[in-house]
This record gives structure tokens, C-alpha cells and sequence, in this order.
């Protein structure tokens, strides 16, 4: 089975080159650490991790899964040992909060680790990222007795945590959630209720699991007005802050799934168990969207990062594998036949995958620039700032999330199409690689969800068209500094056009929607994968223009980098660019092509 190898010099690209890090990390408060030195220092490691430690213990995941009995849930051969090995490198608490046994470092960095750890092994980066958020939602939400608990052992990566949203009967639809709390005299609560599809909710990897619940007090509005945040760890803290008794919280089963088996997923049992309730109550889902936040960003790696590695590995066995003669003429003379890099449509293949692989990495580091200021708004207790970077970041989230998930699944399949029949043989690892980003789509809001709360909350309700407008008004004012150079000007015209575009199409749906309220559900999947083409476009041609002015004045990499940088923006820009144009047209069609099929009328089985 092929390796992974961490893809530095493009990371290094984006981050250094195109994002210019250093100038970024100088200029936030709280940063002084993350010197160019350190940073890198800290990437060279985090890829040796990931090389080493966590690629070569996924296809074992795979094989094994996790294993749930009376006594709690064994994951796969190894992973223990690599999750101490984790620990002991200090990347639990790389971006946390000094106060709390962090490092303080910005959590942009923490995405680049992100990204490697997720490839390598996305099973594994499940049981760290859950803790992440929970942390996270302590961290802005929990009081300082609840503070002071939980982030050190959370911090240290001693406790794992999880966030408990869904049940058998609701997931997107959370104003459902029956889940009890019953408040106690001591000022706690005992929660009797059920949770599914429960990541990293039972496992052998920490001491204890902090789980973040929703549930409902006895007096709550119907909804989700209703609905409080709790704290329920597995075993109650002690005086001194270590483990105490077990709670009555349990992994009742594991959820057999498709891919990503050596990610506990479970259904999780709480029997009047113990909790703490975090924030105001029947604010629980105001908090925890503080948790979806993060958790979204952390799902659109997921479509990266199969880009990513099937990429590498379709791309080595396309260097290979000789299949017939290029219809151009022989390339190989001395071979049988010519490798099938050198026919067209392969190529079509890997270039797909490369311009999603890098123009994702390139999207999602963008967006953690702006976490980073969300988080020094934070640190400074300054509210506006707070405001104004969530909302920037929030526009985002649901294109990263849903668009890139929704290409990474794609880059998969095309992945296994450059292998053939081997791709469908689980030896080569492609067909793995398809399994397990096939969930991406789905958890933490489908993709459907992700449209209606960009276009229907994001777009519509929140900014009546504003955060369209904010975002297309700085991509035009790049692209028209771009129009002098004559390698850079067709892809800056073409992103003129459609920011335009973008625009236009908003106001038509928001005019339209006054009359037809089916509207904004049909016009919402198109909308976002336009939306994601275009945010991808502008990734595209900023890297275009980097690679141009390294190409005259000299830069970090090879002439040959910046040159297949160019070539793969041309890629872009004439091959996928030209989707949105599609999705343009579909989401102005009448609704009426949806809607006008009696439910009764879709099938005549009977």
C-alpha cells in the first residue's frame, strides 16, 4: 500500500508565499512565539508524526475497527500507543490557552497540523478534533470553576471530549431533542436520555470523556428556544481534580459504518447521569455553535485531505502503470507501452484532483487567518471584533464545509478511476480513501444543510445580500490589479465576471423568494457550490500571481513549482471554473420542476 507524504513545499506556499505568515503572526497579539523558525520547526515535525506513526496505522483501522464490550471500547491495534505518542509531542495543547497548560499558539498553525494528522489517518484525527471543541466551548462558555476542571486534563490531552446533539428522532431538526435534565439541589442535573451517532464517545485512549449535551430542562420553551448545554463527563472529577466515580453515561452499541471504522461512533446512554449546565440556560444552542464552528472547519479538511492522498497515490501509479500508446505518438519507446500519465483524460483526472487538493489547502488556510483574529478578539475582550471576524468566518464556513467535502468525495472516486479495477482492491488503499470520505458530506450538517444556511441564513435573513456583496467587493478589487499581466488577465476578467454574477443571481433570488418561499430550498445546493467555485477561483488566481512574480523576481521554490502552479490555476480556470455556469442556470429554474410531482405521483409500484 502506498505512503503518505506530507506535502510541505505546498503548504509552505500557501502559508509563507501566498499568505505571508510571518508578516500575519508579527502583527497578532498573543503570536510572539510563532517565529519562522518555530513554525516550521513545528510543521517538519508534525509530518514526521504523520508519516511515520499515524499513515502506516490506517489501513490497520481500517481492517480492525473498534471493538465495544461491558467494559468500554478497544480501538485498533496501536492507536493507543500513537495517541501517547501525541500526547508526549505536546500537539493537544499547541494552540491552547497558556492559562491552562497550552502553548497559546494561533490556531492557524493548529489547522496545518490539522490537515496532515486528518490524511495520514482521518480515524485517528477524530478522537483529538472532538477534543478540540469541547475545549473550545468550555473555554467561552463555562464559568471559571468549570474552566479550572476541565482545560488543564483537556488541554494535556489526558480527557477527550465529544459534542452529543443528536438523537434517534432529530438531527438537523434539534427543537426535537428529548434528552431530560432535572435540576438538583447541589446545582447540578441528572440527564436521562439517548444520543447517536456519538464521535469518540466511548474509547481506551484518555482517562476520561467530557461530554458536551444537549438537553432540555423541565420548564423549557417547546423548540429550540428549549434546549440547555450541559457538561457530563465519564467519571466525575474528584477534589483534586483527577478521576473520581464513573457517571451513568454508557456506550450502549457502535454504529457499523462504511468508512472511518476505527472512529468510535456511538450511541450513548445517559441514565441520570451527572451534568453541569454551561452558559445561560435555553441558550445551549447559541453555545454550541461555538462547537459546530469549529467542528465544520475541521470537516472541510476532510475534503482536502482525500484530494490530497489520492492525489499522491493515483499519481505515482499513473507514473507506472503501461496501458497502450498516447494518441499524440509513442513517449516510451522502450517500453511495452506508454505510462498512462501520458494520456489526456488521465490527466484530466489528476489535475482535477491536484486544483482541489491545492485550491481547498489554499481556502482553508485563508479562513483560519480570520479564526485567528476571531480569537485575538477574544483574548482582548474586544466584542466588535469578535463580531465582525465570526461573521466573516461564518459566511465561509458552510462553502468550506459543503463545498470542498462535496470535491474531496469526487477527487476520491477519480482517485480510484486512475487505478481501474485495482482501485476497487482493498491493497491499494483507494478504495478506503473513497469509504471514508464519503461521510464528510454528511456529518456536521449535510451538504444541504450547509447550502440553506449559507443562501437561507447567511446571505438572506442575516445580511439581506451583504456578506455577498463584502466578499465579491474584495475579490474584484484583486482581480483588477491583476488585469496588466497578460499571463494573469483572462483568469481576472473571468472572476470579475462572476463576482458580478454573484451578486446578480442573490438579488434575484432575494426578490424572488417574496413570491415563491420553495425558492430558497431549490436554489440553495447550486448557490453554494457556485458560491465555491468562485471563493476557489479567488484562491486560484491569488496563487497564479504569486507564482508569476516568483517566476520574475525569484522565490523559495524551483522555477518548475511556480510554472506547474500557473498551469494548474490555467486548469482551473478553463476545466472546473466553467461548472459554475451550470449551477447558475439550475438556480434559476422555476421551482415548479421540483415541486409539481404529487407525493403520491413519484412512484407507481402498487
Amino acid at each position: 500500500m502506498p505512503e503518505y507524504k506530507a506535502p510541505l513545499r505546498d503548504i509552505k506556499f500557501v502559508m509563507n508565499e501566498l499568505l505571508n505568515s510571518e508578516q500575519h503572526y508579527a502583527n497578532l497579539e498573543g503570536a510572539e512565539d510563532a517565529t519562522p523558525d518555530m513554525v516550521d520547526a513545528i510543521i517538519q515535525e508534525g509530518a514526521k508524526f504523520c508519516e511515520q506513526v499515524l499513515s502506516p496505522l490506517n489501513p490497520v483501522g481500517d481492517r480492525e475497527g473498534c471493538t465495544w464490550s461491558e467494559d468500554g471500547v478497544k480501538t485498533p491495534t496501536g492507536f493507543k500507543e500513537a495517541y501517547q505518542q501525541y500526547v508526549e509531542g505536546g500537539w493537544p495543547s499547541m494552540t491552547a490557552d497558556p492559562t491552562y497548560g497550552g502553548q497559546g499558539l494561533p490556531h492557524s498553525i493548529g489547522l496545518v497540523i490539522s490537515e496532515m494528522v486528518g490524511t495520514a489517518n482521518w480515524s485517528f484525527s477524530m478522537y483529538p478534533g472532538l477534543s478540540l471543541g469541547a475545549m473550545n466551548t468550555i473555554y467561552l462558555h463555562g464559568d471559571e470553576q468549570q474552566q479550572q476542571t476541565y482545560l488543564a486534563p483537556l488541554t494535556e490531552g489526558r480527557w477527550g471530549g465529544t459534542m452529543c446533539l443528536t438523537e434517534p428522532q432529530c438531527g438537523t431538526d434539534l427543537g426535537q431533542v428529548k434528552t431530560r435534565a432535572e435540576p438538583q439541589a447541589d446545582g447540578s442535573y441528572k440527564l436521562t436520555g439517548t444520543k447517536i451517532f456519538i464521535s469518540s464517545g466511548e474509547h481506551d485512549l484518555t482517562e476520561n470523556i467530557v461530554h458536551i449535551v444537549l438537553a432540555r430542562l423541565p420548564d423549557a420553551p417547546k423548540g429550540t428556544k428549549g434546549i440547555s448545554l450541559f457538561i457530563v463527563p465519564k467519571f466525575l472529577p474528584d477534589a483534586q481534580g483527577g478521576v473520581g466515580e464513573r457517571n451513568a453515561v454508557s456506550c450502549g452499541a457502535l454504529e457499523k459504518k462504511m468508512g472511518i471504522k476505527a472512529s468510535a461512533t456511538c450511541v450513548m446512554n445517559f441514565d441520570g447521569a451527572a451534568g453541569y449546565l454551561i452558559g445561560p440556560e435555553n441558550q445551549g444552542l447559541e453555545c454550541m455553535f461555538t462547537f459546530m464552528n469549529t467542528a465544520r472547519i475541521g470537516t472541510a479538511i476532510q475534503g482536502v485531505g482525500p484530494a490530497e492522498l489520492s492525489y499522491q497515490w493515483a499519481l505515482a501509479y499513473a507514473r507506472e502503470r503501461r496501458s497502450m500508446r498516447a494518441l499524440s505518438g509513442k513517449k516510451e519507446p522502450d517500453q511495452v507501452a506508454d505510462a498512462i500519465i501520458h494520456h489526456a483524460d488521465v490527466r484530466r483526472m489528476l489535475l482535477t484532483q491536484k486544483a482541489i487538493a491545492e485550491g481547498g489547502r489554499a481556502m482553508l488556510y485563508y479562513a483560519a487567518r480570520l479564526a485567528d483574529h476571531m480569537v485575538e478578539g477574544h483574548t482582548q475582550g474586544d466584542a466588535d471584533k469578535v463580531a465582525k471576524y465570526d461573521d466573516k468566518l461564518g459566511f465561509l464556513t458552510p462553502i468550506l464545509k459543503g463545498f470542498l467535502t462535496e470535491l474531496g468525495q469526487e477527487a476520491a472516486h477519480l482517485g480510484m478511476q486512475v487505478f481501474g479495477g485495482h482501485g476497487y482492491i482493498r491493497e491499494h488503499g483507494m478504495e478506503q480513501i473513497v469509504r471514508d470520505t464519503r461521510i464528510a458530506t454528511l456529518y456536521e450538517g449535510t451538504t444541504g444543510i450547509q447550502a440553506l444556511d449559507l443562501l437561507g441564513r447567511k446571505v438572506l435573513l442575516m445580511t439581506r445580500g451583504g456578506a455577498v456583496r463584502e466578499f465579491t467587493l474584495k475579490i474584484a478589487n484583486f482581480a483588477r490589479k491583476q488585469l496588466t499581466d497578460p499571463r494573469l488577465r483572462p483568469f481576472a476578467l473571468e472572476l470579475l465576471k462572476l463576482s458580478g454574477q454573484w451578486n446578480l443571481l442573490t438579488l434575484r433570488i432575494l426578490l424572488g423568494a417574496r413570491k415563491d418561499r420553495d425558492l430558497v430550498g431549490a436554489a440553495a445546493h447550486d448557490f453554494l457550490m457556485y458560491s465555491g467555485y468562485v471563493t476557489m477561483a479567488y484562491l486560484w488566481l491569488r496563487q497564479a500571481t504569486v507564482a508569476a512574480d516568483r517566476l520574475d523576481r525569484g522565490g523559495d521554490e524551483s522555477e518548475g513549482f511556480y510554472r506547474a502552479k500557473l498551469a494548474t490555476a490555467e486548469f482551473y480556470f478553463e476545466r472546473l471554473l466553467p461548472r459554475a455556469q451550470s449551477h447558475a442556470t439550475s438556480m434559476l429554474s422555476p421551482t415548479r420542476t421540483l415541486m409539481q410531482l404529487a407525493p403520491e405521483h413519484m412512484a407507481f409500484t402498487d
